[in-house]
This record gives C-alpha cells, sequence and structure tokens, in this order.
C-alpha cells in the first residue's frame, strides 16, 4: 500500500506573509516536488501568479491549482475534495501537498475534510502552520491592513456570517502545530520574545512557535513535521463554531530577496555507540525541551545491533526504528540539530554525548 501523501495547511490573515513563507518554501524545495492549492475569490489572482512563477520541476504551473469560489472553509465539498482529488489522481502525484487558505478562513473545517473515507487512505495533514503579522498582533490589531480584511470579506459572496478578528485569530491558533510569527524585524527583541512566549502559552501543549521575517523558514522546519492532524483534533476544534470568513491572500509588502535562512542555525553532533535505544530517545527529547529545539534527526549505532537506528524528532517527540545494516559505513552515531539562531551548541553537544 502506498504511503499516504503529507499536506500542509497554511493559513493567517491577509498580510501576515503567507505567500511570500510558501515561495520561500519552493526556492528552498531541495528537489522535493510540491503541489500547491491556492484559495483565491474575488478578483483578486496576485498570489496565484505570483506561486506560478516559482518556475522548476519542483512546482510547474500545473501544480498550482486555485479555488476561486469563496473561503475554503465554506466549500470544502464541492471545490476542496474535488481538486485534492485531482491531485491525487495523477499518474505521478506530489512529493508534498501545501494549501494555502484565505485570509479569514478556519483551518479546523479543513482538516476535518481529511477524515472523508476517499481521503482519509491517500492523504494525511502533516502539520497546520498558522503565520502571524507580529508587529500587527504585538499591537493587537491582528492585521497590518483592517480595511483591506474588510474588502476582502466583502468580496466572497458565499460568505454567510462575520466573526471579530480576536476570535477568528484564537481559532487559527486552537488549530496550529506550529505557529510562526512574521516581520520580527519590525519588533524589539524584548517586544518580540515577549509575543512568542504568549502565543506559546495560548497553544496547545507541543506546538512550535518560531520567530522570522519576510517569510524565511527551512524547508526541513516547515514540513515533515508528521503531526497527522486529521486523526486528533483534540484541542483543535474551533473555538467559535458558527464562525468563519474570510479575506484573501497576503500582499506581503516585502521585496524579493536572496538571503539565506540567518534566523535559523544547525549543526552536526557525532558520539559513538548508544546501548539502550529508549533511554536515549528520553534523553534527546529532555535535550530537545531544555533548549526549545526545533528537529532534530540522524542516526545512532546501537552496540551489538547490525542495524543503524534511524532517530527523527520534531520538538520532544522522538520516532525512532532500525532501517538498514550499517554494512562499510563507520558504525557511529551522527545527530543533525535544527533550532532557531543562537542555540548553546556546547551544552547541546555535551548534553547528546552524555
Amino acid at each position: 500500500m502506498r504511503a499516504k501523501i503529507p499536506a500542509t495547511v497554511v493559513t493567517g490573515f491577509l498580510g501576515a506573509g503567507k505567500t511570500t513563507l510558501i515561495r520561500n518554501m519552493l526556492q528552498n524545495a531541495n528537489g522535493k516536488r510540491i503541489a500547491l492549492i491556492i484559495n483565491e475569490f474575488g478578483d483578486l489572482g496576485v498570489d496565484g501568479d505570483i506561486l506560478k512563477g516559482c518556475g522548476d520541476e519542483t512546482c510547474t504551473e500545473d501544480d498550482v491549482m486555485e479555488l476561486s469560489n469563496g473561503c475554503i472553509c465554506c466549500t470544502v465539498a464541492e471545490d476542496f475534495v474535488p481538486t485534492l482529488e485531482k491531485l491525487l489522481d495523477r499518474d505521478t502525484p506530489p512529493d508534498h501537498i501545501v494549501i494555502e487558505t484565505s485570509g479569514l478562513a478556519l483551518p479546523q473545517p479543513l482538516v476535518r475534510a481529511f477524515q472523508w473515507p476517499d481521503i482519509s487512505t491517500r492523504v494525511t495533514v502533516d502539520g497546520v502552520v498558522t503565520v502571524v503579522d507580529g508587529k500587527a498582533v504585538a499591537e493587537g490589531v491582528f492585521a497590518s491592513d483592517l480595511a483591506a480584511v474588510e474588502a476582502q470579506r466583502r468580496a466572497d459572496e458565499n460568505l454567510d456570517h462575520e466573526t471579530p478578528l480576536s476570535e477568528l485569530f484564537e481559532d487559527q491558533i486552537a488549530c496550529a502545530d506550529m505557529i510562526v510569527v512574521n516581520k520580527t524585524d519590525l519588533l524589539g527583541a524584548d517586544e518580540a520574545e515577549a509575543l512568542t512566549g504568549k502565543l506559546s502559552g495560548e497553544a496547545r501543549q507541543g506546538v512550535q512557535v518560531v520567530k522570522t521575517s519576510m517569510g524565511v523558514l527551512p524547508i526541513e522546519v516547515l514540513l515533515g513535521q508528521g503531526a497527522a492532524a486529521e486523526t486528533d483534533m483534540t484541542g483543535r476544534d474551533a473555538l467559535h463554531h458558527h464562525h468563519h470568513d474570510h479575506d484573501d491572500e497576503d500582499h506581503d509588502d516585502h521585496h524579493h530577496h536572496d538571503h539565506d535562512h540567518d534566523d535559523f542555525e544547525s549543526f552536526v553532533v557525532e558520539r559513538g555507540e548508544i546501548g539502550d535505544p529508549k533511554a536515549f530517545a528520553e534523553q534527546v527529547a529532555d535535550v530537545i525541551r531544555a533548549h526549545g529545539i526545533l528537529r532534530l534527526k540522524g542516526f545512532a549505532a546501537v552496540e551489538n545491533k547490525p542495524m543503524r537506528l534511524t532517530l527523527q524528532a520534531v520538538g520532544p517527540r522522538v520516532d525512532t526504528y532500525f532501517d538498514q545494516p550499517f554494512g562499510a559505513n563507520p558504525r557511529q552515531t551522527r545527530l543533525v540539530v535544527i533550532g532557531q539562531a543562537g542555540l548553546d551548541r556546547a551544552a547541546i553537544e555535551t548534553l547528546l554525548r552524555a
């Protein structure tokens, strides 16, 4: 049976930086073939045009599909599910599907759609990523251009209910597996830390909150969360079940840029063989919690075992399995650590080698 194709849902208000985040992801796809479903409606097709210019084999123009009949959470059955099935039915399906919701859509109905029988055996929600405008949220307005938000509300003829932005924001945070605080270059360091701490306290336990500017986020942080969100709606459900609205995609004013991921860092930790795989996984989880590591992955050599142990961690959730013999490769433990810039590398290395 073919493995399920992972799908990432990207949500957030108008101007938060969803499109910029996705464009950066496509430019750093590392050969992964990504298909996009974009929730366009009204007469604004800007985001689709931007993303259709991704221009290489990892995301061709045919891999970008637009939903133009209204808010995605209002048109799941007649619009989203058929579009998703078209992608899944291709002779060569994508490696990963990314869904950019309209700015005021609730992610919960979309995630629940992945429980449908025809969908559930073929695709899974790798994670829900909520992008927030750090400057706007810090100022309590949630979106930088409130007039544009209201204009997008009016643009959708299918919209039959309105919700205050504060309530929609709570719903988007409630469903998130990762919260991306964008535009932190417009905040002071203390202000950014206070905001991320506040959002961490409001989110479900284990949700990662990362800071960035101009939507720059390494693909290995954004994708591969393995949340299977559709199988566990506990705590995700909308706080305001009868409300969902929309605006359209982001028109981030930041210019195109070619800088690398300065806000993130990664390094490799090597050590000798380990004794107890279960104890080592717990040790790794403790280190991740203590130092706010976003991802940790690699291989370990286990005493008296010919197979290497593969280890993958998303936050403190650590998965391990034996995958193949070492063969001619040296029997060593090699782990890649990924996190926000400023990790205490020396301390992490010491703890992982203990």
